[in-house]
């Protein structure tokens, strides 16, 4: 291994460990916890080694809100490829994407809630957000109906899920009726 390769490898692990203390400090505290200075202290380098990565908090909850639109994509494939059929399929993929969203409320709040300078819905939308919506139009796009747009049917169906985790992440609905909203949101939105 060349010196230059070592050099690119370290500075990769520095990056994650970055960004895996901005989440789990993010987690435990909330972002308002994440600063560069904390962020410096807890992986034991100074302030300009995280700038030399990131330019600011800004750029650190894009890192985390692309972890986990990775994440959120790997789970909701999973809950889909166990299901044997349509239905059975569009329910698991909301009870994953909603599980994520109460399991991960920082990273939901990275993708979502926060500036993290990413670009949704255009040619600039990140590799890894593009993959999370291919990953519900997989599953999604064969239930939306006749004469629906899969892409369209997609959007409405995870802005429903948005809406959901979000409100109930934030006590406006309560938490011990998720299934059957979940059946609703099926019933009513999904053709199977």
């Amino acid at each position: 291994m060349s010196v230059q390769e070592r050099k690119q490898r370290e500075r990769a692990e520095r990056e994650r460990l970055i960004v895996a203390t901005a989440r789990e400090l993010a987690e435990q505290q909330g972002w308002d916890a994440v600063t560069t200075r904390r962020l410096a202290e807890r992986i034991e380098y100074s302030q300009p080694v995280l700038y030399s990565h990131f330019r600011g908090k800004r750029e650190i909850i894009g890192a985390v809100a692309l972890e986990g639109a990775a994440e959120i994509a790997a789970a909701v494939r999973a809950a889909a490829s166990s299901a044997n059929s349509p239905r059975e399929r569009v329910t698991a993929l909301a009870r994953a994407y909603l599980d994520f969203a109460a399991c991960n409320p920082a990273v939901y709040d990275a993708l979502f809630q926060l500036d993290g300078g990413l670009a949704f819905a255009d040619e600039d939308t990140p590799e890894p957000l593009k993959d999370a919506f291919a990953a519900l139009l997989e599953s999604l796009g064969e239930v939306g109906g006749n004469g629906v747009h899969p892409g369209l049917f997609t959007e409405v169906f995870w802005a429903s899920l948005h809406g959901l985790a979000t409100l109930t992440r934030a006590g406006r609905l309560p938490p011990e009726d998720i299934e059957p909203r979940i059946e609703l949101l099926v019933d009513r939105l999904a053709m199977v």
